[in-house]
Protein backbone atom coordinates (compact mmCIF):
# COMPACT_ATOMS: atom_id res chain seq x y z
CA UNK A 1 0.00 0.00 0.00
CA UNK A 2 1.48 3.34 -1.06
CA UNK A 3 1.66 5.94 1.74
CA UNK A 4 2.49 9.55 0.78
CA UNK A 5 4.95 11.45 2.98
CA UNK A 6 4.21 14.98 4.15
CA UNK A 7 7.50 16.75 3.50
CA UNK A 8 7.02 19.43 6.16
CA UNK A 9 7.24 16.78 8.90
CA UNK A 10 10.87 16.31 7.88
CA UNK A 11 11.85 19.99 7.85
CA UNK A 12 14.34 21.16 10.46
CA UNK A 13 12.87 24.30 12.11
CA UNK A 14 14.94 27.36 11.29
CA UNK A 15 16.51 28.98 14.35
CA UNK A 16 14.94 32.30 15.20
CA UNK A 17 16.93 35.40 14.42
CA UNK A 18 16.31 37.00 17.80
CA UNK A 19 16.68 34.38 20.50
CA UNK A 20 18.39 34.03 23.85
CA UNK A 21 21.64 32.16 23.30
CA UNK A 22 22.07 29.31 25.76
CA UNK A 23 25.71 28.18 25.65
CA UNK A 24 25.45 26.25 28.93
CA UNK A 25 22.83 23.94 27.39
CA UNK A 26 24.57 23.70 24.02
CA UNK A 27 27.66 22.55 25.90
CA UNK A 28 25.64 19.78 27.57
CA UNK A 29 24.34 18.61 24.20
CA UNK A 30 27.82 18.64 22.67
CA UNK A 31 29.15 16.70 25.63
CA UNK A 32 26.67 13.90 24.97
CA UNK A 33 27.95 13.58 21.42
CA UNK A 34 31.62 13.71 22.35
CA UNK A 35 31.15 10.97 24.97
CA UNK A 36 29.45 8.71 22.43
CA UNK A 37 26.15 8.46 24.27
CA UNK A 38 23.26 6.86 22.40
CA UNK A 39 20.37 9.09 23.45
CA UNK A 40 19.72 12.72 24.33
CA UNK A 41 16.36 13.23 26.06
CA UNK A 42 14.92 16.74 26.40
CA UNK A 43 11.83 16.33 28.55
CA UNK A 44 9.77 19.20 30.00
CA UNK A 45 6.30 20.71 30.02
CA UNK A 46 4.92 22.86 27.23
CA UNK A 47 6.64 26.20 26.79
CA UNK A 48 10.15 25.39 28.02
CA UNK A 49 11.82 25.98 24.65
CA UNK A 50 12.72 22.39 23.81
CA UNK A 51 12.36 22.60 20.02
CA UNK A 52 13.87 26.09 19.90
CA UNK A 53 16.96 24.87 21.75
CA UNK A 54 17.46 21.87 19.49
CA UNK A 55 16.95 23.85 16.28
CA UNK A 56 19.55 26.37 17.51
CA UNK A 57 21.95 23.54 18.34
CA UNK A 58 21.63 21.54 15.11
CA UNK A 59 22.13 24.71 13.06
CA UNK A 60 25.66 24.92 14.43
CA UNK A 61 26.28 21.16 14.65
CA UNK A 62 28.91 19.72 12.33
CA UNK A 63 27.08 16.40 11.94
CA UNK A 64 24.29 15.72 9.47
CA UNK A 65 20.82 15.86 11.01
CA UNK A 66 17.59 14.02 10.16
CA UNK A 67 14.43 15.49 11.71
CA UNK A 68 10.96 14.00 12.21
CA UNK A 69 8.14 16.00 13.78
CA UNK A 70 5.67 13.50 15.22
CA UNK A 71 1.90 13.78 15.51
CA UNK A 72 -0.99 11.55 16.63
CA UNK A 73 -1.19 9.80 13.26
CA UNK A 74 2.29 8.38 13.79
CA UNK A 75 0.94 5.96 16.39
CA UNK A 76 0.20 3.65 13.44
CA UNK A 77 3.27 1.34 13.23
CA UNK A 78 3.37 1.29 9.44
CA UNK A 79 3.13 5.08 9.17
CA UNK A 80 5.78 5.54 11.85
CA UNK A 81 8.19 3.29 9.95
CA UNK A 82 7.50 5.06 6.66
CA UNK A 83 8.27 8.46 8.19
CA UNK A 84 11.28 7.12 10.10
CA UNK A 85 12.74 5.80 6.85
CA UNK A 86 11.89 9.05 5.04
CA UNK A 87 13.80 11.01 7.70
CA UNK A 88 16.79 8.67 7.50
CA UNK A 89 16.83 9.01 3.72
CA UNK A 90 17.74 12.67 4.25
CA UNK A 91 21.08 11.21 5.38
CA UNK A 92 21.37 8.40 2.83
CA UNK A 93 18.97 7.78 -0.06
CA UNK A 94 19.37 4.00 0.08
CA UNK A 95 18.38 3.51 3.71
CA UNK A 96 15.15 1.62 4.34
CA UNK A 97 14.26 0.66 0.77
CA UNK A 98 13.82 -2.97 1.78
CA UNK A 99 11.72 -2.00 4.79
CA UNK A 100 9.41 0.15 2.67
CA UNK A 101 9.01 -2.70 0.19
CA UNK A 102 8.05 -5.10 2.98
CA UNK A 103 5.51 -2.64 4.40
CA UNK A 104 3.86 -1.98 1.03
CA UNK A 105 3.63 -5.64 0.03
CA UNK A 106 2.42 -7.14 3.32
CA UNK A 107 -0.82 -7.11 5.26
CA UNK A 108 -1.56 -4.02 7.40
CA UNK A 109 1.20 -3.72 9.99
CA UNK A 110 0.08 -3.96 13.63
CA UNK A 111 3.54 -4.47 15.11
CA UNK A 112 7.14 -3.88 14.06
CA UNK A 113 9.00 -7.18 13.99
CA UNK A 114 12.70 -7.60 14.65
CA UNK A 115 13.37 -8.73 11.09
CA UNK A 116 12.36 -5.33 9.75
CA UNK A 117 14.31 -3.55 12.47
CA UNK A 118 17.43 -5.66 11.94
CA UNK A 119 17.28 -4.93 8.24
CA UNK A 120 17.01 -1.20 8.93
CA UNK A 121 19.86 -1.27 11.47
CA UNK A 122 22.15 -3.04 9.03
CA UNK A 123 21.49 -0.35 6.44
CA UNK A 124 22.12 2.39 9.01
CA UNK A 125 25.39 0.71 9.97
CA UNK A 126 26.53 1.04 6.35
CA UNK A 127 26.29 4.86 6.47
CA UNK A 128 29.88 6.11 6.60
CA UNK A 129 29.33 9.44 8.38
CA UNK A 130 28.12 10.28 11.88
CA UNK A 131 24.64 11.76 12.08
CA UNK A 132 21.81 12.69 14.44
CA UNK A 133 18.16 11.67 14.24
CA UNK A 134 15.77 14.05 16.06
CA UNK A 135 12.30 12.79 17.01
CA UNK A 136 10.42 15.95 17.98
CA UNK A 137 7.25 15.84 20.13
CA UNK A 138 7.56 12.16 21.06
CA UNK A 139 4.80 12.69 23.66
CA UNK A 140 2.40 12.34 20.73
CA UNK A 141 3.32 8.63 20.59
CA UNK A 142 1.16 6.37 22.72
CA UNK A 143 1.90 3.06 21.03
CA UNK A 144 3.54 0.13 22.77
CA UNK A 145 4.76 -1.45 19.48
CA UNK A 146 6.56 1.79 18.59
CA UNK A 147 8.09 2.11 22.08
CA UNK A 148 9.30 -1.49 21.79
CA UNK A 149 10.71 -0.87 18.31
CA UNK A 150 12.59 2.22 19.49
CA UNK A 151 13.93 0.28 22.49
CA UNK A 152 15.27 -2.39 20.08
CA UNK A 153 16.89 0.30 17.93
CA UNK A 154 18.56 1.89 20.97
CA UNK A 155 19.86 -1.45 22.21
CA UNK A 156 21.52 -2.12 18.85
CA UNK A 157 22.21 1.43 17.69
CA UNK A 158 25.19 1.73 15.31
CA UNK A 159 27.93 4.02 16.73
CA UNK A 160 27.65 6.59 13.95
CA UNK A 161 24.01 7.37 14.85
CA UNK A 162 22.84 9.49 17.79
CA UNK A 163 19.15 9.70 18.74
CA UNK A 164 17.63 12.85 20.20
CA UNK A 165 14.07 12.98 21.58
CA UNK A 166 12.10 16.06 22.62
CA UNK A 167 8.95 15.37 24.59
CA UNK A 168 6.54 16.76 27.16
CA UNK A 169 6.53 13.48 29.06
CA UNK A 170 9.06 10.73 29.58
CA UNK A 171 8.83 8.01 26.92
CA UNK A 172 8.38 4.34 27.79
CA UNK A 173 12.00 3.54 27.01
CA UNK A 174 14.68 1.92 29.24
CA UNK A 175 15.89 5.28 30.55
CA UNK A 176 17.16 3.90 33.86
CA UNK A 177 19.26 1.30 32.07
CA UNK A 178 20.70 3.85 29.64
CA UNK A 179 21.38 6.24 32.52
CA UNK A 180 23.21 3.56 34.50
CA UNK A 181 25.35 2.69 31.46
CA UNK A 182 26.30 6.31 30.86
CA UNK A 183 24.49 6.29 27.50
CA UNK A 184 21.94 9.04 28.27
CA UNK A 185 22.11 12.83 28.27
CA UNK A 186 19.11 14.49 29.92
CA UNK A 187 17.82 18.05 29.95
CA UNK A 188 14.73 18.70 32.04
CA UNK A 189 12.68 21.66 33.23
CA UNK A 190 15.23 22.53 35.92
CA UNK A 191 17.87 22.83 33.18
CA UNK A 192 15.68 24.55 30.58
CA UNK A 193 14.17 27.30 32.74
CA UNK A 194 15.72 30.70 32.21
CA UNK A 195 18.43 31.85 34.58
CA UNK A 196 18.31 35.41 35.89
CA UNK A 197 20.69 36.57 33.15
CA UNK A 198 18.72 34.76 30.44
CA UNK A 199 15.43 36.19 31.73
CA UNK A 200 16.90 39.70 31.68
CA UNK A 201 18.19 39.22 28.13
CA UNK A 202 14.84 37.89 26.98
CA UNK A 203 12.66 40.53 28.58
CA UNK A 204 14.74 43.59 27.79
CA UNK A 205 16.53 42.75 24.53
CA UNK A 206 14.23 40.27 22.80
CA UNK A 207 10.89 41.63 24.03
CA UNK A 208 12.00 45.27 24.10
CA UNK A 209 11.02 46.02 27.69
CA UNK A 210 12.95 48.27 30.03
CA UNK A 211 12.61 46.47 33.32
CA UNK A 212 14.82 46.97 36.33
CA UNK A 213 16.83 44.13 37.83
CA UNK A 214 14.37 44.02 40.73
CA UNK A 215 11.36 43.74 38.42
CA UNK A 216 13.03 41.00 36.37
CA UNK A 217 13.88 39.06 39.52
CA UNK A 218 10.29 39.35 40.76
CA UNK A 219 8.90 38.17 37.42
CA UNK A 220 11.39 35.31 37.28
CA UNK A 221 10.29 34.17 40.72
CA UNK A 222 6.62 34.45 39.75
CA UNK A 223 7.11 32.36 36.57
CA UNK A 224 9.84 30.11 38.04
CA UNK A 225 11.85 30.65 34.86
CA UNK A 226 9.15 29.12 32.67
CA UNK A 227 9.93 30.58 29.25
CA UNK A 228 6.36 30.66 27.92
CA UNK A 229 5.27 32.27 31.18
CA UNK A 230 7.84 35.03 30.78
CA UNK A 231 6.80 35.57 27.16
CA UNK A 232 3.12 35.73 28.09
CA UNK A 233 3.94 38.16 30.89
CA UNK A 234 5.93 40.35 28.48
CA UNK A 235 3.09 40.36 25.94
CA UNK A 236 0.56 41.18 28.64
CA UNK A 237 2.77 43.97 29.95
CA UNK A 238 3.14 45.42 26.45
CA UNK A 239 -0.64 45.34 26.12
CA UNK A 240 -1.00 47.15 29.42
CA UNK A 241 1.34 49.90 28.24
CA UNK A 242 -0.46 50.31 24.91
CA UNK A 243 -3.87 50.55 26.58
CA UNK A 244 -2.98 52.69 29.59
CA UNK A 245 -0.12 54.67 28.09
CA UNK A 246 2.09 54.22 31.15
CA UNK A 247 4.02 51.56 33.02
CA UNK A 248 2.97 50.30 36.43
CA UNK A 249 5.46 47.46 36.56
CA UNK A 250 5.24 46.62 40.25
CA UNK A 251 1.46 46.26 40.30
CA UNK A 252 1.48 44.35 37.03
CA UNK A 253 3.93 41.76 38.35
CA UNK A 254 1.92 41.36 41.54
CA UNK A 255 -1.25 40.78 39.54
CA UNK A 256 0.32 38.39 37.02
CA UNK A 257 -0.94 34.95 38.10
CA UNK A 258 -2.22 31.77 36.55
CA UNK A 259 -5.63 33.40 36.27
CA UNK A 260 -4.37 36.02 33.78
CA UNK A 261 -6.22 35.23 30.55
CA UNK A 262 -3.01 34.78 28.52
CA UNK A 263 -1.69 32.17 30.96
CA UNK A 264 -5.15 30.72 31.49
CA UNK A 265 -5.74 30.12 27.78
CA UNK A 266 -2.29 28.63 27.24
CA UNK A 267 -2.30 26.24 30.18
CA UNK A 268 -5.88 25.12 29.61
CA UNK A 269 -5.32 24.43 25.92
CA UNK A 270 -1.78 23.04 26.04
CA UNK A 271 -1.79 21.25 29.40
CA UNK A 272 -5.06 20.73 31.28
CA UNK A 273 -7.31 19.71 28.39
CA UNK A 274 -4.66 17.30 27.09
CA UNK A 275 -5.16 15.09 30.15
CA UNK A 276 -7.77 12.38 30.81
CA UNK A 277 -10.75 13.43 32.92
CA UNK A 278 -9.56 11.51 35.97
CA UNK A 279 -6.20 13.30 35.89
CA UNK A 280 -7.93 16.68 35.44
CA UNK A 281 -10.08 15.92 38.49
CA UNK A 282 -6.98 14.95 40.52
CA UNK A 283 -5.20 18.18 39.54
CA UNK A 284 -8.15 20.40 40.45
CA UNK A 285 -8.96 18.77 43.79
CA UNK A 286 -5.36 18.56 45.03
CA UNK A 287 -4.73 22.20 44.09
CA UNK A 288 -5.92 23.17 47.58
CA UNK A 289 -2.62 21.74 48.89
CA UNK A 290 0.58 23.77 49.01
CA UNK A 291 2.56 20.53 49.08
CA UNK A 292 1.38 16.97 48.73
CA UNK A 293 2.33 13.34 49.09
CA UNK A 294 0.52 10.17 48.04
CA UNK A 295 -1.27 9.42 51.33
CA UNK A 296 -2.37 13.06 51.69
CA UNK A 297 -3.81 13.06 48.17
CA UNK A 298 -5.62 9.80 48.95
CA UNK A 299 -7.14 11.38 52.05
CA UNK A 300 -8.26 14.50 50.16
CA UNK A 301 -9.75 12.44 47.32
CA UNK A 302 -11.14 9.76 49.69
CA UNK A 303 -9.27 7.10 47.69
CA UNK A 304 -8.67 3.68 49.20
CA UNK A 305 -5.71 1.39 48.50
CA UNK A 306 -4.94 -2.16 49.50
CA UNK A 307 -2.58 -2.66 52.42
CA UNK A 308 1.06 -2.70 51.40
CA UNK A 309 0.39 -1.37 47.92
CA UNK A 310 1.28 2.02 46.45
CA UNK A 311 -1.54 4.48 46.91
CA UNK A 312 -3.57 5.88 44.04
CA UNK A 313 -2.27 9.30 45.03
CA UNK A 314 1.38 8.22 44.88
CA UNK A 315 0.92 6.52 41.51
CA UNK A 316 -0.78 9.62 40.13
CA UNK A 317 1.95 11.92 41.45
CA UNK A 318 4.57 9.72 39.80
CA UNK A 319 2.58 9.86 36.55
CA UNK A 320 2.38 13.67 36.77
CA UNK A 321 6.14 13.84 37.26
CA UNK A 322 6.81 11.54 34.28
CA UNK A 323 4.36 13.62 32.24
CA UNK A 324 6.11 16.87 33.28
CA UNK A 325 2.77 18.34 34.33
CA UNK A 326 4.16 21.43 36.07
CA UNK A 327 4.91 19.48 39.22
CA UNK A 328 8.03 20.00 41.34
CA UNK A 329 9.60 17.28 43.47
CA UNK A 330 10.53 18.55 46.94
CA UNK A 331 12.77 15.68 48.03
CA UNK A 332 15.14 13.10 46.59
CA UNK A 333 12.80 10.24 47.54
CA UNK A 334 10.01 11.55 45.27
CA UNK A 335 7.45 11.62 48.07
CA UNK A 336 6.59 15.31 48.51
CA UNK A 337 5.63 17.53 45.58
CA UNK A 338 4.12 20.91 44.76
CA UNK A 339 2.65 22.45 41.63
CA UNK A 340 4.35 25.22 39.64
CA UNK A 341 3.03 28.50 41.06
CA UNK A 342 1.25 29.68 37.89
CA UNK A 343 -0.21 26.23 37.29
CA UNK A 344 -1.48 26.10 40.88
CA UNK A 345 -3.08 29.52 40.37
CA UNK A 346 -4.87 28.19 37.29
CA UNK A 347 -6.07 25.02 39.02
CA UNK A 348 -7.41 26.91 42.03
CA UNK A 349 -9.18 29.40 39.79
CA UNK A 350 -10.81 26.53 37.87
CA UNK A 351 -11.76 24.79 41.12
CA UNK A 352 -13.39 28.00 42.35
CA UNK A 353 -15.21 28.43 39.04
CA UNK A 354 -16.52 24.86 39.09
CA UNK A 355 -17.62 25.25 42.71
CA UNK A 356 -19.39 28.54 41.96
CA UNK A 357 -21.28 27.00 39.06
CA UNK A 358 -22.25 23.92 41.07
CA UNK A 359 -25.27 23.46 43.30
CA UNK A 360 -26.18 21.31 46.28
CA UNK A 361 -23.59 18.85 47.56
CA UNK A 362 -21.13 19.67 44.78
CA UNK A 363 -20.95 23.28 45.96
CA UNK A 364 -19.79 22.05 49.36
CA UNK A 365 -17.05 19.98 47.72
CA UNK A 366 -14.19 22.43 48.26
CA UNK A 367 -14.91 22.69 51.98
CA UNK A 368 -14.98 18.90 52.18
CA UNK A 369 -11.58 18.70 50.48
CA UNK A 370 -10.15 21.09 53.07
CA UNK A 371 -11.77 19.15 55.90
CA UNK A 372 -10.16 15.90 54.72
CA UNK A 373 -6.78 17.61 54.38
CA UNK A 374 -7.12 19.03 57.89
CA UNK A 375 -7.90 15.60 59.34
CA UNK A 376 -4.89 14.04 57.59
CA UNK A 377 -2.51 16.74 58.81
CA UNK A 378 -3.84 16.49 62.37
CA UNK A 379 -3.50 12.69 62.33
CA UNK A 380 0.10 13.00 61.12
CA UNK A 381 1.15 15.57 63.69
CA UNK A 382 1.21 18.62 61.44
CA UNK A 383 -1.11 20.84 63.47
CA UNK A 384 -0.34 24.15 61.75
CA UNK A 385 -1.36 22.79 58.34
CA UNK A 386 -4.42 21.16 59.90
CA UNK A 387 -5.49 24.53 61.30
CA UNK A 388 -5.04 26.29 57.96
CA UNK A 389 -7.30 23.80 56.18
CA UNK A 390 -9.80 23.79 59.06
CA UNK A 391 -10.17 27.55 58.67
CA UNK A 392 -10.52 27.25 54.90
CA UNK A 393 -13.26 24.65 55.36
CA UNK A 394 -15.28 26.16 58.21
CA UNK A 395 -14.08 29.67 58.87
CA UNK A 396 -12.25 31.14 61.85
CA UNK A 397 -15.30 30.86 64.03
CA UNK A 398 -14.92 27.06 64.09
CA UNK A 399 -11.35 27.31 65.37
CA UNK A 400 -10.73 26.88 69.07
CA UNK A 401 -8.16 29.51 70.07
CA UNK A 402 -5.66 28.42 72.71
CA UNK A 403 -1.92 28.55 73.32
CA UNK A 404 -1.37 25.48 71.10
CA UNK A 405 -3.17 27.23 68.26
CA UNK A 406 -1.06 30.34 68.65
CA UNK A 407 2.18 28.37 68.77
CA UNK A 408 1.22 26.56 65.57
CA UNK A 409 0.43 29.80 63.79
CA UNK A 410 3.71 31.26 64.99
CA UNK A 411 5.53 28.40 63.30
CA UNK A 412 3.41 28.10 60.18
CA UNK A 413 5.81 28.75 57.31
CA UNK A 414 3.20 29.59 54.69
CA UNK A 415 1.67 32.62 56.38
CA UNK A 416 4.01 34.98 54.59
CA UNK A 417 1.61 37.66 53.47
CA UNK A 418 -1.57 38.69 51.80
CA UNK A 419 -0.90 37.11 48.43
CA UNK A 420 -0.59 33.64 49.92
CA UNK A 421 -3.70 33.95 52.05
CA UNK A 422 -5.72 35.42 49.18
CA UNK A 423 -5.07 32.31 47.10
CA UNK A 424 -6.69 30.18 49.79
CA UNK A 425 -9.43 32.63 50.64
CA UNK A 426 -10.53 32.55 47.00
CA UNK A 427 -11.21 28.81 47.11
CA UNK A 428 -12.74 28.76 50.58
CA UNK A 429 -16.52 28.43 51.04
CA UNK A 430 -18.34 31.76 50.95
CA UNK A 431 -19.40 31.54 54.60
CA UNK A 432 -15.77 31.08 55.66
CA UNK A 433 -14.36 34.08 53.85
CA UNK A 434 -15.52 36.63 56.41
CA UNK A 435 -13.85 34.73 59.19
CA UNK A 436 -10.69 34.31 57.21
CA UNK A 437 -10.44 37.97 56.37
CA UNK A 438 -11.25 38.95 59.95
CA UNK A 439 -8.55 36.58 61.12
CA UNK A 440 -6.22 38.46 58.67
CA UNK A 441 -2.55 37.89 58.02
CA UNK A 442 0.36 37.02 60.24
CA UNK A 443 3.39 38.78 58.87
CA UNK A 444 6.91 39.47 60.14
CA UNK A 445 8.68 42.82 60.13
CA UNK A 446 11.41 41.15 58.07
CA UNK A 447 9.89 38.50 55.77
CA UNK A 448 13.37 37.47 54.64
CA UNK A 449 13.99 36.07 58.14
CA UNK A 450 10.75 34.09 58.07
CA UNK A 451 11.88 30.45 58.01
CA UNK A 452 9.89 27.26 57.64
CA UNK A 453 9.48 25.71 61.06
CA UNK A 454 6.79 23.11 60.70
CA UNK A 455 7.85 21.30 57.52
CA UNK A 456 6.90 17.65 56.99
CA UNK A 457 9.82 15.25 56.66
CA UNK A 458 10.03 12.37 54.17
CA UNK A 459 7.81 10.23 56.37
CA UNK A 460 5.06 12.81 56.61
CA UNK A 461 5.92 13.68 60.24
CA UNK A 462 6.65 17.10 61.65
CA UNK A 463 10.08 18.17 62.82
CA UNK A 464 9.33 21.60 64.31
CA UNK A 465 12.15 23.98 65.11
CA UNK A 466 11.41 25.41 68.52
CA UNK A 467 11.38 29.21 68.58
CA UNK A 468 10.76 31.53 71.48
CA UNK A 469 7.98 34.07 71.67
CA UNK A 470 10.65 36.74 71.45
CA UNK A 471 11.39 35.60 67.89
CA UNK A 472 7.96 36.80 66.93
CA UNK A 473 7.95 40.24 68.56
CA UNK A 474 6.65 42.67 66.04
CA UNK A 475 4.09 40.21 64.70
CA UNK A 476 0.57 41.49 65.03
CA UNK A 477 -3.04 40.59 64.52
CA UNK A 478 -5.26 43.29 63.08
CA UNK A 479 -8.54 42.88 61.26
CA UNK A 480 -8.10 44.12 57.70
CA UNK A 481 -11.67 43.55 56.56
CA UNK A 482 -14.45 44.78 58.90
CA UNK A 483 -12.60 44.05 62.15
CA UNK A 484 -14.83 43.41 65.15
CA UNK A 485 -14.65 45.42 68.41
CA UNK A 486 -12.66 42.72 70.23
CA UNK A 487 -9.85 42.67 67.70
CA UNK A 488 -6.96 44.76 68.87
CA UNK A 489 -3.46 45.28 67.58
CA UNK A 490 -0.91 43.74 69.91
CA UNK A 491 2.86 43.61 70.08
CA UNK A 492 3.40 39.88 70.17
CA UNK A 493 1.73 36.50 70.41
CA UNK A 494 1.89 36.25 74.16
CA UNK A 495 0.03 39.53 74.64
CA UNK A 496 -2.56 38.47 72.08
CA UNK A 497 -3.08 35.16 73.85
CA UNK A 498 -3.37 36.76 77.29
CA UNK A 499 -5.96 39.24 75.92
CA UNK A 500 -8.32 36.28 75.59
Amino acid sequence: MFMPVLATKLYIPSPRSNIVLRPRLVERLNEGLSLGRKLTLISASAGFGKTTLVSEWVAACERSVAWLSLDEGDNDPARFLVYLVAALQKISNDVGIGVLGAIQSSQPLTTINEFLLATLLNEIAAIPDQFILVLDDYHMINSEPIDQALTFLLEHLPPQMHLMITTREDPHLPLARLRARGQLTELRAADLRFTSAEAADFLNRVMGLLLSAEDIAALEIRTEGWIAGLQLAALAFQGTISMQGHQDTSNFIKSFTGSHHFVLDYLIEEVLHQQPENVQAFLLRTSILDRMCGPLCDAVLASASASGQETVGQLTLEYLERANLFIVSLDSERRWYRYHHLFADLLRQRLLRNSTLSTGEEKKGVAELHRRASEWYEHNGLAAYAIRHQIAAQGFGALKVNRHTVECFGKFDNLRGAANWDAHIQIAPADAVGGLRQFTYWRADNPADHHAACQPDHNGKAHPEEQSAGDFIGWSLAGLMNPGPNWRQVSNRATWFESY
